[in-house]
């Protein structure tokens, strides 16, 4: 009698178990309306300067000074490195001592020359002498005057390839600086979109590195589109106060087409994501009284909401409160 009691009382408590766990869950939902919206262009770019230089010594020699690190902002004209002159300025002093010789034979022959005590041939040569030597002296004043390499722009250094003591030949590229007070946005719109794509236009720049959202214009659209993918070469020029934004950084941008598009929006917080990071929501059978899990596929942010691309029909019931203490199949009590 007493094992019978238990029993009986262990099926209660089973029982009484079971009606706690299917116990209705008060939800709040919606109906699922399509909305009208700004049609937009999504594509990824990535970072370049307004404008970059690639600069190095028109003369050969060795490294003794280096006035910048890679990073650090540069005015136009300022000094970015410079050779052991040495070299140059014994090079100048030749020179310099040639034409000084030059000239006074110069002097002393066109005397002659005025008196008709010269040749016009020994005239002509001594001239031509001169002008050799005064063009071997700029020759030489101008390799001094580049044993120093300057700034032709404002901007940031992105590249040095170089350091103090070693020895480079002339014209090989051992700095490049990028003038990014502004940047452009280098980006690949597809052959059937550029139709909603103009010169000036806005756009939306997102910068995910430095998670900033930037204001550009179309700048440029390139003419040729690519063979392998065919999309046309479009440049965004962005504005970069504090110098943020560097060259080399992804960027996704929104484009505004002019265009509407009717989509479906359901509220940031009614999606909820599985532990393969897939999206889903709930929504409510009315008749049944029960809330069901629905995997969909989400698009674009507007505003407090997020695109519903597949996965929702208009007129259904959204769940909109209360969905995280639901299952798939859970009784619900409509608010």
């Amino acid at each position: 009698m007493v094992a019978t009691s238990v029993l009986l009382g262990g099926c209660k408590e089973k029982k009484k178990s079971n009606s706690t766990e299917r116990s209705p869950i008060l939800v709040l939902t919606q109906k699922v309306q399509p909305s009208v919206t700004d049609k937009q262009l999504l594509v990824s770019g990535n970072v370049e300067g307004n404008k970059t230089v690639r600069l190095g010594f028109l003369v050969a020699g060795k490294i003794n000074y280096i006035a910048v690190q890679e990073g650090e902002t540069i005015d136009k004209g300022a000094l970015l490195s410079s050779l052991d002159p040495e070299s140059y300025e014994i090079a100048v002093e030749l020179a310099d001592t040639k034409l000084a010789q030059m000239q006074d034979d110069y002097d002393r022959l066109k005397e002659l020359y005025n008196r008709k005590s010269a040749t016009e041939s020994d005239f002509v040569k001594v001239t031509n002498g001169l002008r050799a030597a005064k063009a071997e002296q700029h020759f030489h004043a101008k390799n001094l005057k580049d044993t120093k390499l300057y700034s032709p722009i404002q901007g940031v250094l992105l590249k040095r390839g170089i350091e103090e003591g070693e020895i480079i030949d002339k014209g090989l590229q051992i700095f490049a600086v990028s003038d990014i007070y502004k940047v452009k946005v280098n980006a690949a719109v597809p052959e059937m979109d550029l139709q909603h794509v103009k010169k000036g236009d806005i756009a939306k720049v997102y910068v995910s590195s430095i998670d900033s959202v930037f204001t550009g214009t179309i700048d440029e659209i390139g003419s040729l589109a690519d063979p392998a993918t065919r999309s046309f070469p479009v440049k965004i020029e962005v504005k970069n106060p504090g110098l943020l934004i560097r060259p080399g950084m992804t960027a996704e941008i929104h484009i505004q087409t002019g265009q509407t598009a009717n989509i479906i929006t359901v509220p940031a917080e009614t999606v909820l994501r599985d532990v393969d990071n897939s999206a889903y929501v709930f929504v409510a059978d009315p008749y049944k009284n029960q809330a069901f899990k629905r995997k969909v596929s989400l698009g674009n942010i507007v505003g407090n909401s997020i695109e519903v691309v597949s996965g929702l029909n208009p007129g259904e019931t959204l769940i909109i409160a209360g969905q995280q203490k639901l299952s798939n199949g859970t009784p619900i009590t409509l608010n």
